[in-house]
Parts: structure tokens; sequence; C-alpha cells
């Protein structure tokens, strides 16, 4: 949290209560990921002074930003290294975006570098004065302006290069790594020659790869994981918290990319998950509250009635549900339909003692699981009604307000954020209890 004097520089505030406003004496706030917020006077325009005291570990790219920071990428490497923009892309993609790990392998070994990615220096076959190419792969003869290569050399007519890429580009982002179609050769096919020969779709495609590429292949930056987001995130490794909120509300685990889920660590939520998702609940409910057909096995559940049991077809074998015995042995001497003497007998004599612990260990356990599955759930379905008023609010109602009080949408954000803590705290609770 600044101090009261960097307030005052940064707000051009003078007087304690402009300080409270401000929230440096209203505001104790414990979260790593929530900072306080700036709130302005509502009769002031300048919605720009409002600030957060809290330094994020991460920062919010939409699809403009990834492609800037891909363009700077690119534009830094081949600079420095004085290759082309195709070239460069080609390294950077081998080496995931990650620009100092190209810098090291090309200092340490340009040409192990050249060798590996495909970006070779000279042509590996010549055909100087040849007014006709024989394409390699449908093997038919074509003059030299429908003859295209890499700079490997080796030559392809137009339509077999269509076909080449095109299927290429149509079986996912591989595309990416294209080479050279001749066997032998490991030439890197760059972008240049793809928007040469491909139709429109099929660069859009090309170029839609690239781009999710620069996010899926770095280790430092994901995609929201909320459902039809398009943000992605650029996160500082090694720096504490792992709670990630996008501009799409969505708030997420960095580390496992679950729903935010502090203070809980990632094993004991994909424990609970797996737990949630799991056939073992069913099976522990089965043992609670079911035994198995003494003839069939099947698992019979009994809610109302006398110990008479009859299984169902093709089995039919009746039996009494206390002892498990067939019911032909059964009658007014062993206690009737509502009681069994034999199970009471053995019972005393400890022959049910293991099978009976069993299931109420099972039974233990499942209203345990219980108790806190409907409380999490319960939770859960709370958050996900606060955070779909809180977009209809932001898309409906702060339009309502700011008409009927008179004031700018961006004087009316205090309620947005004030929101959002709400939502945050709703997540604090949401993993409390299974923890």
């Amino acid at each position: 949290m600044d101090s009261e004097d960097d307030m005052h520089d940064a707000n051009d505030v003078d007087s304690l209560e402009d300080d409270f406003y401000s929230g440096e004496t209203a505001m104790d706030n414990d979260s790593d990921d929530e900072g306080g917020y700036a709130f302005i006077d509502n009769d002031s325009d300048d919605s720009d002074n409002t600030t957060s005291h809290h330094q994020l570990n991460y920062t919010i790219l939409s699809e403009e930003d990834i492609q800037q920071h891909q363009e700077e990428d690119i534009t830094r490497i081949s600079t420095v290294l004085s290759l082309s923009r195709v070239s460069a892309s080609i390294l950077l993609r081998h080496y995931n975006w990650c620009v100092s790990k190209v810098h090291d392998a090309w200092f340490a070994d340009e040409e192990k570098v050249r060798k590996t990615v495909g970006l070779l220096e000279n042509p590996a076959v010549h055909y100087p004065n040849a007014k006709e190419l024989t394409c390699g792969i449908c093997f038919e003869n074509y003059p030299r302006d429908r003859i295209h290569t890499t700079a490997c050399g080796h030559p392809f007519c137009s339509s077999c290069w269509k076909g080449y890429i095109s299927t290429s580009i149509n079986d996912g982002p591989g595309c990416l790594m294209l080479r050279c179609p001749d066997p032998s050769c490991g030439a890197a096919v760059g972008q240049d020659m793809i928007n040469l020969l491909v139709s429109d779709e099929d660069k859009e495609k090309y170029s839609r790869y690239l781009l999710r590429s620069y996010v899926e292949d770095n280790r430092k930056t994901k995609w929201c994981p909320a459902p039809g987001c398009d943000y992605a995130v650029d996160f500082l490794v090694g720096s504490g918290s792992y709670d990630v909120s996008c501009n799409c509300t969505y708030s997420f685990c960095w580390n496992c990319t679950e729903e935010a889920h502090r203070p809980v660590d990632c094993g004991t939520v994909a424990k609970w998950i797996l737990k949630n998702s799991a056939e073992s609940e069913n099976m522990n409910w089965i043992l609670a509250n079911s035994k198995p057909c003494p003839k069939c096995k099947r698992p019979i559940e009994k809610n109302q009635g006398c110990m008479h049991i009859t299984c169902t077809p093709p089995c039919k074998f009746e039996f009494c549900w206390l002892c498990l015995g067939s019911w032909s042995d059964h009658g007014e001497r062993t206690g009737g339909f509502y009681a069994c003497n034999r199970y009471e007998t053995a019972k005393q004599e400890g022959a049910y003692d293991e099978t009976e612990k069993r299931r109420e260990m099972a039974k233990n356990s499942l209203e345990r699981y219980t108790h806190y599955y409907e409380r999490w759930a319960t939770n859960q379905s709370s958050r996900q009604k606060a955070i779909s008023d809180l977009q209809q609010m932001q898309a409906v109602h702060i339009e309502k307000l700011s008409h009927k009080q008179c004031q700018l949408e961006s004087q009316l954000k205090f309620i947005t954020e004030a929101w959002l803590q709400t939502c945050a705290q709703m997540d604090l609770c949401l993993w409390l209890l299974p923890a």
C-alpha cells in the first residue's frame, strides 16, 4: 500500500477527507490479487485518476496486444541477427517464442541452429539455365515461372505446392513447422510462400495458428479458460500468488487453470474435482444403502416395507433383508415379516461385525461428503448468480443509473469494483469448506 504522501502526490489531494475516499484509511485488504481502489468525487469528470494500489503480477492481453508483442519479438530477432522477418518467425516458433533462447542458441552455434530449424544459406540443387523444370511431385514439366522452391531449391509446381500446404493447414497447427515436400530435405517453408500460393481462407487459418502459438507455446502466457473468452494472460512467473482475474470477470488459478481457489492448494482442488466426477461416491452410496442379492449379487435398495425381499427377474430369489437367508426358512418362528431372530442371534455372536462396520464407514463417508458437497455446490451456484448479475448490471443497469443520476458511467465504476470484491469474497467462501 502506498504511503499517505505518495497518495497525495498521485491524486493531488491535500485533505484528510480526500484520503478517506482514496481508500488509504478505509480499506485493509489482505488478498493477493485484489488491490484497493481510489474512488473519485462524482462531481469530477476525470476518471483517469482512479488507480490501483497493488501491483498486479500479470497482464491481460487482447488479440491486438498479442499480435503487437509477437511482431515486436519478430522485429527484435530480425534486427539483431540480420535475418528476414520470415526467418525470424521460424526461429522463434522453434524456440517457443523465447527471444533469449534464440539468442543463446544462435550465437553458440549458428550452423547447428540453421540446420535444425531449416534455414539454409545455400540451395541444395541448382538449375542455372533451365527454361523448364520437372515438378518433384507430379513429374510434369513446367516453365520456370510456374515452379516454386524454398531455400533448398527443390522444384515443385504451383498446384502441388497449393495441395501440399492446404492439406497441412487443414491438419492443424503442425503447418507452422512445415518443411520442403522432398523427403530428404528439411528446409523450412515460410509464411511468405504460404501467402503467395494458398487461398484467403487458408491464409486466415495459418495466421490464427501463428497467433495462437505465441500464447500456447510460451510458458509465460496462457489463454483465459473461460468459455468464449479471447483474452490471454502474461504472467510474471515466481511472483507468489497464482490468482488471476481476467477482463471477462472470470477468475482462475494460473498454476492449474481451475477456478480461483485461494487459500486451497492446487493438489487439494484436483482431488476434490476428481472426487466429484469419479464413481467412488456412487460405490459408497451402494455400499451404504443397499445389500447384494445372495443369489445373483445385484445390489438391492430397501426403502420401505417388511424384511421379505424378492429380487427382480430373471433371478426372483426371495430372501430375508436382515440375515440374507432364504425366505423359505423364515416364518413366525423366526420373527415374522418385520424381525429376524436368526439375525439378532448372529449379530450378538459377532457374525456381522465386519460387514456392519464396512457399511457404517461407507455411510459416514457418504454423509460427510454430501455435507460438504451440498454447501460447496450452493456457494458455487450463488457465485455464478453474482457473476451473471454483474454482467447484467454492466450491460443494462449502469447505463440506466447513469441517465437517472445524470453522471458519466465512468463515475459509477466503483459499483462494478465493489461487486467484483463481493465475487472475490464468494470465491474465498467457495473453497474454505472443502479445505
